[in-house]
């Protein structure tokens, strides 16, 4: 592959908790793999988020320490900027806004994570900007309702990418009324997750989550609502753990007593999620030191048969942990041959830890292999570079 000049932009400075920066870095690491020439910027009017003091305001020292740190880490030195675009004058770190403009003139793609990225006037006389979508749903309701600002800003993007593999299929309930939606998945470096290390006896499977964020992408679409919230599904299976003989943990704060304690009378612990969200390297351990991960979908994903798979879920897999996830339709592509399991009843997840316990060198091995062959970075992203014709 001839290389490119390719500039990545999503919000992990602006929202630097964990789970965000892998998502975001394993792009940026990947496309350095293929060779290209990789560069990370964000540019935005959003104000960013501090987890050091929990304040959301106008300061962008932290984002620029964060980008600083995981440039040197993981490759991307002096190919970084950030541009507070919501300050008179709009000041950065990393570049000079000149420079800024001079990268988004040269870049042969421009890749906006996660659909972050508003247009600007400096970033809308780019042509090469690919819109890549990890929480499908919401855009394809939006677009179906005639919601104006949503078909004006799609529509500014060269190609349309979505987690969702069935959008656009007959499997897919949602019209997409003429756009062309490109099926993608999460990239996975996972030589960055790889682990010698077998989990210890006292492991157990585990999740991170945030708890309920219903509210934020909620929709409702010919009289039915979507949630865009785990919570209500983690409350279907409370007694998996239980029916399962396990322990299982999740990183998450449960404000309503009543409900925690039902977790908990059902063989659920939890841990606080602060410090996973503020150190990656930590977030990865503690990844690695899982059994393996036992996690749901969001309501969103799952009624409208997404295909939708965690970003997570494919650090698990690539670090040797078997996954037990709900069903979203992604088991037509792959995920049915050991190492991973998807599930739609609690009989599911009971069967599932069996096996598993059964033979667990057999499915982290497995679980390994659906990492290698499903989410490895270099394969993902040059598919996406291919399909979007740069």
């Amino acid at each position: 592959m001839k290389r490119k000049r390719i500039i990545v932009m999503g919000f992990m400075g602006s929202c630097p908790i964990a789970g965000v920066i892998w998502q975001h870095v394993h792009y940026i690491v990947g496309l350095q793999q293929l060779g290209h020439e990789v560069y990370y910027i964000e540019d935005s009017a959003r104000l960013p988020y501090n987890p050091e003091t929990f304040e959301v305001n106008d300061e962008f020292d932290y984002a620029a320490k964060i980008l600083a740190r995981l440039a040197s880490d993981f490759g991307f030195e002096k190919r970084w900027a950030y541009c507070a675009r919501y300050l008179p004058k709009n000041p950065t770190a990393g570049f000079s806004i000149k420079k800024i403009r001079q990268l988004y003139s040269d870049a042969d793609a421009i890749l906006n994570i996660c659909g972050a990225q508003e247009f600007n006037e400096d970033l809308a006389k780019s042509d090469r900007v690919l819109y890549v979508e990890s929480d499908p749903g919401v855009e394809q309701i939006k677009i179906d309702k005639r919601t104006r600002s949503t078909i004006d800003y799609l529509g500014r993007h060269r190609a349309l990418f979505t987690f969702g593999e069935n959008v656009g299929t007959k499997k897919f309930p949602v019209p997409t009324h003429g756009l062309n939606w490109l099926p993608t998945r999460q990239p996975v470096v996972t030589d960055l997750w790889k682990t010698n290390h077998s989990p210890s006896r006292a492991a157990v499977f585990t999740s991170v989550a945030n708890w309920s964020t219903s509210g934020l992408k909620d929709i409702t679409w010919r009289g039915e609502k979507y949630l865009w919230s785990k919570s209500r599904e983690f409350l279907r299976f409370v007694a998996a753990p239980k029916k399962s003989g396990e322990t299982f943990e999740l990183a998450t704060d449960i404000k309503d007593k009543k409900m925690h304690e039902k977790f908990l009378r059902n063989n659920w612990r939890f841990r606080s999620p602060h410090d996973l969200s503020a150190n990656y390297w930590l977030y990865r351990n503690y990844i690695q030191r899982s059994k393996g991960e036992f996690t749901v979908a969001k309501d969103q994903y799952v009624r409208l048969n997404t295909a939708w798979f965690s970003d997570r879920s494919g650090c698990y897999l690539a670090a040797g942990r078997p996954v037990i996830i709900q069903e979203t339709g992604f088991t037509q592509y792959y995920g049915t041959a050991g190492g991973l399991f998807a599930f739609r009843s609690l009989n599911e997840i009971v069967d599932a830890v069996k096996e598993i316990n059964g033979d667990y060198k057999k499915h982290s091995r497995a679980a390994r292999s659906v990492a290698r062959e499903i989410f490895e970075a270099k394969t993902v992203l040059k598919s996406l570079i291919d399909r979007a014709g740069i």
